[in-house]
């Protein structure tokens, strides 16, 4: 019997055995991050040519756009930045982004902080409309907004870059969610104290709130830098040009003739560098904010 049995299992075909599940795993996780890899090298390409054409000249850059490696090392790029309008441009993206900011978080802040502890007739209306708003395309009020500054007589001014900017809906939204899930007993316990409604928000509610703020923080500031419809719309003082306005007009080849590539990627190089810092330095906050914000909301 045993014989027969043997005979048997030795006749059979041999069998492949099926390869373990770790070993499965590990191939495909292998097989997506070289996926990611793959796109990320897309993504980051771009940027690569212009780092590397920002330090090329003209000649290079016109007889080789795509390749990041500049054949001649060279500032004259950046140079013909400093002779030009780019320091009134730098300091006008600073002197702006720096009060809208301030302004934003501060309002936004107050905004959401009275849309969800505050109660008074409309509160919910307000709340609907505040996501409808959130819903309409920014470029379909520029002309109102152009229309507004000019009876305001603010128009060609700073005021006209600044104010429109102070507030929007979605981080008075980002605020407003974030205040809900504070508990309702540290306000209490702060007003058994004598403080007043402004005294607990912000001495008690707002520091609580600092991930939130943070992640609003570095949204206003990248809103703000990179903004362009609003400028244009609100002044046309060349002096008033910011980064995002003066790099429009080097794009159209303001300056001078040719291709003017360098000049192009060296400028969009410095706009760029502000953002980047304010992001990596402060991205742990970002992450960390707008996670408890998808958790708590």
């Amino acid at each position: 019997m045993t014989t027969t049995l043997a005979g048997r299992r030795s006749a059979g075909p041999t069998e492949a055995l099926p390869a373990p599940l770790h070993t499965r795993r590990s191939r495909f996780g292998w097989l997506a991050y070289l996926v990611l890899i793959f796109f990320a090298l897309i993504y980051i390409y771009p940027f690569l040519i212009q780092i590397g054409t920002s330090f090329k000249t003209e000649p290079d850059a016109t007889g080789s756009p795509l390749n990041p490696i500049p054949g001649t090392w060279t500032l004259e790029a950046f140079r013909q930045l400093g002779q030009a309008d780019f320091p009134r441009w730098f300091f006008n993206s600073v002197f702006v982004t720096f009060f809208v900011t301030i302004g934003r978080v501060f309002l936004d802040s107050l905004a959401g902080y009275a849309l969800a502890r505050l109660h008074f007739r409309g509160r919910t209306a307000i709340s609907g409309a505040l996501i409808a708003v959130m819903a309409v395309p920014g470029v379909v009020l520029l002309i109102p907004k152009y229309l507004v500054l000019v009876q305001l007589h603010m128009y060609n001014t700073y005021w006209a870059l600044i104010v429109p900017l102070l507030s929007d809906a979605a981080g008075v939204f980002i605020m407003r969610q974030f205040f809900v899930n504070i508990p309702v007993e540290v306000e209490e316990a702060a007003r058994i104290d004598g403080a007043s409604i402004f005294k607990t928000f912000w001495s008690v509610v707002l520091p609580m709130a600092r991930p939130a703020v943070i992640t609003l923080t570095i949204l206003s500031f990248q809103a703000s830098w990179n903004e362009l419809p609003h400028y244009i719309v609100a002044a046309q003082d060349p002096k008033l040009n910011t980064l995002t306005k003066g790099v429009a007009t080097l794009a159209s080849g303001s300056l001078g003739s040719g291709n003017q590539f360098p000049l192009k990627m060296a400028a969009a190089l410095l706009m760029t560098i502000p953002v980047a810092v304010v992001f990596f330095v402060f991205q742990r906050y970002f992450v960390r904010g707008a996670g408890a914000g998808a958790v708590k909301g």
